[in-house]
């Protein structure tokens, strides 16, 4: 189980704000008001084992039926940077980002591009891929 986050602590999404007043209030109920929030709570509620939250915000076409946030093998997360936030319509946004992690004593880093899908009001998170590595850097 994740140690429970204070409401003064720094979130882990990584902006400069407190957790209640970042993350913590969508996690708590809030509408993200665009993907970029809802991507970096996504990563907040990782970082605190919320399977709940997870699904909630998984579109229905794409959510897997349960995550089982509980493996031994889970990743400690250890920092997250925003590389773009592309909206293309009222609906429709990408979000790239490097997630930094530590697995079984491994250091990790996920770089994905996800996308986003907003109905009702709310945004989901759809899907996402692995931008090709740069032949320049392999």
């Amino acid at each position: 189980m994740a140690a429970p986050q204070r409401p003064v602590d720094p979130c882990p999404c990584g902006l400069p704000q407190a957790f209640d007043t970042c993350c913590g209030r969508y996690l708590g109920g809030t509408t993200a008001p665009n993907a970029e929030a809802l991507m970096r709570s996504r990563y907040t509620a990782f970082t605190r084992l919320d399977q709940a939250y997870l699904l909630a915000t998984w579109h229905p076409t794409t959510r897997p039926a349960n995550l089982d946030l509980h493996a031994a093998s889970l990743p400690t997360w250890l920092g997250l940077k925003v590389i773009a936030h592309t909206v293309q319509d009222a609906s429709h946004a990408t979000v790239e980002f490097i997630a930094r992690s530590k697995t079984n004593g491994r250091a990790q880093r996920l770089h994905e591009v996800s996308r986003f899908v907003r109905e009702d009001g709310r945004w989901y998170y759809l899907n996402g891929d692995t931008p090709p590595i740069p032949a320049n850097t392999r």
